[in-house]
């Protein structure tokens, strides 16, 4: 595919993606605003559009599934999602991550995003997949039962009980009740970006990742799917190399990605709005709340005020785990910050990182 772009400095991104199995989360604000436009385009076969839909999104009754025993709903005109990029290894994901199919799920990627009261603004906290906590007894949607767990990885959470295991026990470590939950794959967001038209990076560093097949010079890329896909999968080419400076990536990349979204005009183009959200809606599981276009068009339209300067992205505070260097540990009194202020509605104060094994890869994207 030819550059949309041939002027110096403006170059194709060069390489392939070794097994991606993050950065799916970023297409949560594609799946809404999508919805949201399908909705003002009017006009016949309406009806249609929206029982195509309708039936192309998945759902998780996480309310019947987690019961009473949850921290208590605060209105205060706050909202808190949960948004997870899963890798099934099944279908169409077995063939995007170039793994084989050994019938689990995994949640490489995990964000908890703050919508504070009024809409203009949001926070997002990631949350590290190797760090090590305490996970709760949780039931699965399908009522199996499993058994509390100490000191594992976060991301095993949804591998043992699927979403309302993974919300059980992001609700467990913040003690903040989850609004809503998202649920991305990455074989869908790798055809969102190829029907958006790829996304335009800017990277003020080189990225040479021999793992991910990713070779980036400095300078202003569009990115395709499988591109994109490599980018937010790279860790060895940033940083120092951990899932930390991979997070920083995906961060940046949301924020591309949002910014991609208005400027290429989707709500004028009902074609392109169409296959935007038939991929989008195919792509992502929900909670019944979000179940159709309606639902979440009526959630979009509470975030359109929202943009990418908005947003105030941070880590999870984390200590490098001295007994597995591959693992991180919560640094429980930096992180109370973090927790305290979302549920309070207040911003998260900048001292929640300081001191800590976050930030290894600012620079790298802008």
């Amino acid at each position: 595919m030819p550059d949309r772009d041939s002027t110096p400095g403006r170059r194709r991104a060069k390489g392939r993606r070794r097994k991606p199995r993050s950065g799916r989360s970023k297409a949560l604000r594609v799946a809404a605003w999508s919805a949201a436009g399908i909705v003002v385009l009017g006009g016949t076969g309406l009806g249609y559009v929206y029982f195509k839909l309708d039936g192309n999104i998945k759902s998780v009754d996480i309310n019947a599934a987690l019961g009473t025993d949850r921290p208590q709903n605060v209105d205060n005109g706050s909202q808190d999602i949960l948004v997870l990029g899963s890798d099934s290894r099944a279908g169409a994901n077995k063939k995007a991550g170039g793994g084989q199919d050994d019938g689990s799920a995994r949640s490489d990627t995990a964000m908890i995003v703050h919508i504070y009261k009024g809409h203009k603004k949001a926070g997002v906290v990631s949350i590290p997949r190797d760090t090590l906590i305490d996970r709760p007894e949780c039931t699965a949607a399908d009522g199996t039962v499993h058994q509390a767990a100490r000191q594992v990885m976060f991301n095993s959470a949804y591998s043992t009980g699927g979403a309302a295991c993974a919300v059980k026990t992001v609700e467990s470590v913040t003690g903040i009740r989850m609004d809503h939950y998202v649920e991305v794959d990455f074989s869908g967001f790798e055809q969102l970006i190829d029907d958006l038209g790829g996304v335009d990076v800017t990277t003020t560093k080189a990225i040479d990742d021999p793992d991910s097949h990713l070779t980036l010079d400095a300078g202003t890329h569009t990115l395709d799917g499988k591109q994109a896909l490599g980018l937010v999968r790279t860790r060895h080419g940033v940083g120092d190399g951990s899932d930390l400076g991979r997070i920083q990536l995906q961060q940046a990349f949301m924020k591309a990605l949002m910014d991609q979204l208005k400027s290429v005009g989707v709500f004028t183009n009902p074609k392109k709005l169409y296959d935007l959200a038939n991929t989008a809606t195919k792509s992502v599981t929900t909670d019944s709340d979000l179940a159709s276009v309606k639902d979440l068009a009526s959630f979009a339209n509470g975030l359109k005020g929202i943009g990418s300067n908005d947003m105030n992205m941070v880590t999870l505070p984390v200590q490098y785990d001295t007994a597995d260097a591959n693992r991180v540990l919560v640094d429980q009194a930096k992180a109370d910050q973090v927790w305290k202020a979302l549920k309070a509605d207040r911003t998260i104060p900048k001292s929640a990182g300081e001191g800590t094994a976050t930030g290894q890869a600012d620079g790298v994207v802008k």
